[in-house]
């Protein structure tokens, strides 16, 4: 998956149409969802679509959330779909240990997809940087905040954000890319979207998964950077390559190489195509 991808749209696998609206929505990325979003009874027409679309190359990354890892049917999701050249990785759900991304990368070896692990268990959290430094297939971490929520008994959404610091830390330190928000469940709240996307941005996630084309947008103005933000990061690159070693600009802001980096991915977010 090349650039840095801000919006990440799921489409149930058993509706092929709403994949295909999904494709042509706008979305850096999609996903087909074969778990949450689709019937037990629709289960097997689900991963049938899904091989079908995936059987040829696709205009955009495309993602393929399986079924609960320990259940018989992620088994039968890998052996129709990881192969498939449509397909950019897989998400993997319920992930609990490092153990079960060894086991997925093993399974599909040695075209192994890209791997994304969803924590969304409080035994999740706790192992995040060990599921995190798993495998070299694994390409991101994120949160299921749904299934989070109801193991921890939490009502409030403040009450998630030690976990959501714990994901987006693990995954830094692992050197992997910092996670996409998960979703936001109001598909017509586009202010609490936005406001819950602004809280989001201060944790340190880097864009979010979404449910309905209209949230996309949204996401996008949240997630990229200001022209404020544009404007000091050019200052800094600007100062850097003049100046050696840490000092301050003239309005007192102290940086260092940290700092420049920091600057660097600005630039380089604003930028994306």
């Amino acid at each position: 998956m090349t650039g840095t991808p801000l919006t990440w749209l799921y489409a149930p696998g058993d509706r092929p149409h709403v994949v295909a609206k999904a494709l042509a929505a706008g979305a850096d990325v999609v996903i087909v969802d074969l778990e949450d979003a689709v019937a037990p009874e629709r289960k097997d027409y689900a991963r049938e679509a899904t091989a079908d679309l995936l059987s040829d190359p696709q205009p955009l990354p495309v993602l393929v959330r399986v079924n609960a890892l320990d259940g018989p049917l992620a088994a039968k999701d890998l052996r129709s779909i990881a192969a498939l050249p449509g397909l950019s990785g897989l998400r993997l759900p319920k992930v609990t240990s490092p153990a079960q991304i060894t086991r997925i990368a093993e399974r599909t070896s040695p075209r192994t997809p890209a791997l994304y692990a969803l924590l969304e268990s409080a035994l999740g959290i706790e192992h995040a940087y060990a599921i995190a430094t798993a495998h070299p297939s694994l390409h991101g971490i994120s949160l299921g905040e749904t299934d989070l929520r109801a193991d921890l008994g939490v009502r409030e959404d403040a009450g998630l954000d030690w976990s959501r610091s714990r994901v987006i830390v693990a995954a830094r330190a692992a050197a992997l890319p910092p996670p996409p928000q998960s979703v936001h469940p109001d598909i017509r709240d586009l202010e609490a979207l936005a406001a819950s996307c602004a809280h989001g941005r201060t944790l340190g996630f880097l864009g979010r998964a979404a449910i309905h084309p209209r949230q996309l947008p949204v996401i996008e103005r949240a997630y990229l950077p200001t022209s404020q933000e544009i404007e000091e990061a050019e200052t800094i690159v600007k100062a850097a390559t003049t100046e050696h070693g840490a000092q301050a600009l003239p309005n007192g802001t102290f940086i260092d190489a940290a700092v420049v980096t920091a600057a660097q991915r600005t630039l380089s977010l604003a930028n994306r195509p």
